[in-house]
């Protein structure tokens, strides 16, 4: 009776645990080459605590991460398909080496998550690895990485201060000159745009052109530039798989409405506001959701709208009751972060296209096909979810005690750049017709004095003593002071740049319009800081408060020891040359 007791309990172990102890004994034969998909990355620090995340293309029978002495211990990791993952005519992936070469309509790509806890941490740095095991028996093992829980008030740390990735030619040059001139990177702070396409696969993992998200923070890149007669590769930087990446949500991690009948940039460019897709579902209730079932209403309307789900799957971040994962707050060593959910969707301002300032005129009798122009994708303005959200955080204990208090959202609120016009403010539109009633145009206008940013936002964070506003999407680096001395930062010159307007260069600005909309400079006033060390210089030798280049990268680190930020600069067209420290500014007390 004992020994069939015996038999039974060790029958139950082998089915249990038969999958962890193969996996085991695999790593401490000989793991094989890597085929993950990414390498592990940090997530989501506690005191205690720390969260591991990695991607594979197959589901696998078990995957862990090996911590510790020796890597000793072992945490197992929930798996998870993402939702919404693509390839389509315009990715550059495997087999398509050119555009519609494979896939001639947007086609799902199966790819996994898996996340592990790594809990009861002290505050030291431990090794750890990961591992995954495929469904025929095959383990595939990381590198041997860092991690560690939130640091303690008083640990000096430096924090990359970055922005607007997207694949830009520069971007995996940026990072592996960030991971050269800064040996430990503690954590990233990124403004907004990781990508172009959110629900484009290869964009984060793999893409055929060597500058995917994760590749480059990963320094697993393979980008080469051509200049000057000189081909130079970069790889990146290993950034992330030791340091929590704290990401805000920009509008490229923002996909519009959903159609497989068009590529995926045709959906990423055709958000569709809320309340006027829950009028179009209306019509099409009665034969998608018969049952009137709330759950089928809310996905159609979101289908038809807009979503951030993939940008939302990859990630785990800090939540917040309204606003999930797409606004946050976070202590981080002497660090309140407080992440916001201010941007809206890009439009062009070229004349007679659909975009900032009006409709196409083809489209001026099918209004299913309006942009609504450059529409806000989250409320910031007084009274609104987000905004009483941050009121209560700049007033909670956690924040007003802070060494440092950083705000960071994707939209400038202070910028030479284009994309600053015009003002952050719901779109007003304004249909024009003939006396028969005939639709002859749709504008756009967008009344300054209602910028949600400048009315609203600004003065809540000077009224709390904000030290530093960090953002981008002018792709350019510049920054400003504010009167009562709150610094602001735009460190997004990683890749293409789209200038900046300053004298004589002027914003492309419609020829109608019932407002000034600012045509150069700063739209509120401020005067751009020139850089205290090493500024570029004009062609009359004056030094430019700016950097806007398509060769030069720049770079932020915030030092939380000395308090200051310092940005550097590198030309890629001499990729010998040194990265060169041309700012620095230092962070007032608390």
């Amino acid at each position: 009776m004992r020994r069939n007791l015996w038999l039974l309990i060790v029958v139950v172990l082998l089915v249990t645990l038969g999958p962890l102890l193969i996996l085991n004994l695999r790593q401490s034969v000989a793991p094989a080459k890597s085929m993950l998909l990414t390498d592990p990355f940090l997530q989501l620090p506690t005191s205690n605590s720390v969260r591991v995340v990695w991607f594979t293309e197959f589901a696998g029978t078990a995957h862990l991460v090996n911590y510790g002495t020796n890597l000793q211990q072992t945490a197992v990791a929930n798996t998870t398909k993402l939702s919404r993952t693509q390839e389509d005519q315009r990715s550059l992936v495997k087999d398509q080496k050119e555009f519609n070469q494979i896939y001639k309509r947007p086609t799902p790509r199966d790819i996994w998550r898996h996340e592990a806890e790594i809990s009861n941490l002290e505050q030291q740095r431990i090794p750890y690895r990961v591992s995954s095991q495929r469904e025929d028996g095959q383990v595939f093992s990381s590198k041997q990485f860092t991690l560690a829980p939130t640091p303690p008030a008083g640990q000096p740390l430096k924090i990359l201060l970055t922005s607007d990735h997207q694949l830009m030619p520069m971007t995996a040059a940026n990072l592996q000159k960030v991971a050269e001139t800064i040996p430990r990177i503690d954590a990233v702070f990124l403004a907004g745009d990781l990508q172009n396409i959110p629900d484009r696969a290869s964009e984060w993992f793999d893409d055929l052109r060597g500058g995917a998200f994760f590749p480059c923070l990963q320094g697993r890149a393979s980008y080469t530039i051509d200049k000057n007669g000189r081909r130079t590769t970069y790889k990146g930087g290993e950034i992330i798989q030791h340091a929590p990446l704290f990401p805000a949500t920009g509008n490229h991690e923002i996909m519009g409405r959903v159609d497989p009948n068009v590529d995926l940039d045709a959906q990423f460019n055709n958000p569709f506001p809320r309340d006027a897709a829950a009028k179009v579902y209306e019509t099409y209730a009665p034969l998608v959701n018969p049952r009137n079932d709330p759950g089928i209403r809310r996905e159609w309307i979101k289908n038809f709208s807009f979503n951030s789900d993939t940008f939302n799957e990859i990630f785990t971040l800090p939540t917040s009751q309204t606003g999930a994962e797409n606004y946050y707050a976070v202590t981080f060593g002497d660090i309140r972060l407080v992440s916001l959910l201010v941007t809206n969707l890009w439009r062009t301002p070229s004349p007679g296209q659909r975009g900032r300032f009006q409709e196409s005129q083809a489209d001026l009798l099918n209004p299913v096909n309006w942009g609504h122009g450059q529409m806000i994708f989250e409320p910031i303005k007084k009274g609104s979810p987000q905004y009483q959200w941050l009121e209560q955080e700049l007033r909670s204990p956690e924040f007003q005690n802070a060494k440092y208090r950083i705000v960071m959202f994707h939209h400038p609120p202070h910028s030479l750049g284009g994309n600053i016009v015009p003002p952050y403010t719901d779109p007003v539109q304004l249909v024009d017709r003939n006396l028969s009633g005939q639709i002859q145009s749709v504008r756009y206008e967008y009344p300054p004095e209602n910028d949600y940013i400048i009315r609203d936002v600004i003065p809540l964070l000077e009224k709390h003593r904000v030290q530093l506003v960090l953002y981008g999407h002018t792709h350019i680096w510049n920054r400003f002071i504010g009167p009562t001395g709150m610094h602001f930062l735009e460190s997004s010159n990683v890749g293409n740049t789209y200038g900046v307007y300053l004298d004589k260069q002027k914003r492309p600005m419609p020829e109608r319009t019932l407002y000034q909309y600012a045509a150069t400079g700063d739209p509120y006033g401020l005067p751009p800081v020139v850089p205290t060390i090493a500024p570029l210089l004009d062609e009359a030798g004056r030094p430019l408060p700016y950097i806007s280049s398509n060769d030069i990268t720049v770079f932020s680190i915030l030092d939380t020891e000395a308090g200051t930020v310092s940005s550097y600069r590198f030309d890629t067209r001499e990729p010998d040359s040194p990265v060169i420290k041309f700012d620095e500014f230092r962070l007032s007390k608390n």
